[in-house]
């Protein structure tokens, strides 16, 4: 009895939605559509595909006899050294893939570093299933952004936009290929922005619930107007597959980043010797050691402060 009028029940709603569907146009006032933005980013994401050569590393291993022969007191000038030694391995060849992004017709991709480091041959696949042999222009760790191109010209590509205004709610799309499967497009909203995960020594995060996967890194997040505004880098899961927790690099970023990789191979980076903290933990933990001050800290006004980088103004 149960059953039959939980069918019933969604009889009826099926019938509603295809009554109230019949008097729709095909994109519906106050829905988005993404097709468009599908179209422009789907030929613009490449597959990419890495092999690393067999290589010949020195390791340390645990020696099971080292201990029961070691010199423990010293007399033979290596007291309780021989726990360990160095070994010469052979690693297997490997091969993993992920996602790049064309952003000139020429053939310059924009994908993670993680995706390519210390890949021995890179071969690229398009959307179209043209294949082409990569070479890499330049890596950059402490973004987790790589720079890699192909020699051929009248390329799709996609228009970079500015992830600065990007606003939390807004649609977005995820274009990559998790799971070797081509060309997949996901949809979600921007979830947070300026996330920080500790994972890169810079990174200021794009949090959305677009779909994103293993095999996504280094794809394309990218806006309803079929704008670049972020690179795919990695999910939050505790199972290591999508669990609603994906992060991009903004464009932001990347910008510098491959500007600096096209024109000097590495990126410039200049040194401040200052180390920022939380001004109020700062001020939490002097109280708590007995140190008073009524105007703030060391007798500084605590107030904001506006700084300009780029003539940009930035609230800190």
């Amino acid at each position: 009895m149960i059953k039959s009028n939980t069918i019933l029940g969604a009889a009826v709603c099926v019938t509603a939605l295809t009554i109230s569907m019949s008097g729709w146009s095909a994109t519906p006032a106050g829905l988005v559509d993404l097709t468009y933005a599908a179209e422009k980013a789907v030929p613009a994401v490449v597959h990419i595909k890495v092999k690393t050569n067999s290589q010949t590393r020195m390791v340390e291993v645990q020696d099971p006899w080292g201990d029961f022969f070691s010199d423990p007191f010293g007399f033979f000038g290596n007291p309780g050294g021989g726990g360990s030694q160095r070994r010469q391995v052979q690693t297997p060849p490997r091969e993993a893939s992920g996602s790049g992004v064309i952003i000139t017709n020429d053939g310059f991709i924009v994908t993670n570093n993680h995706v390519v480091d210390g890949a021995d041959e890179i071969t690229v696949t398009l959307n179209d299933n043209r294949e082409f042999s990569a070479r890499i222009i330049g890596t950059d760790k402490t973004t987790d952004l790589a720079l890699i191109k192909v020699e051929s010209k009248n390329l799709p590509f996609l228009t970079v936009g500015d992830s600065d205004k990007l606003k939390v709610g807004e649609w977005v799309i995820a274009v990559g290929n998790p799971f070797n499967l081509n060309s997949t497009v996901t949809a979600g909203i921007v979830s947070a922005k300026a996330r920080s995960l500790y994972a890169n020594g810079v990174e200021s995060f794009i949090q959305t619930d677009a779909a994103i996967n293993s095999g996504n890194s280094g794809g394309a997040l990218v806006n309803t107007n079929g704008e670049l505004v972020g690179i795919n880098a990695m999910l939050y899961s505790q199972t290591g597959s999508y669990a609603g927790y994906g992060f991009a690099i903004p464009t932001t970023i990347m910008n510098k980043v491959v500007s600096d990789l096209r024109e000097y191979g590495t990126v410039q980076r200049a040194l401040l010797a200052i180390v920022g903290q939380d001004a109020h933990n700062y001020i939490d933990a002097q109280k708590a050691m007995g140190y008073q001050s009524p105007d703030g800290v060391a007798g500084v006004e605590f107030q904001s402060f506006l700084f300009s980088k780029y003539s940009k103004k930035i609230k800190q």
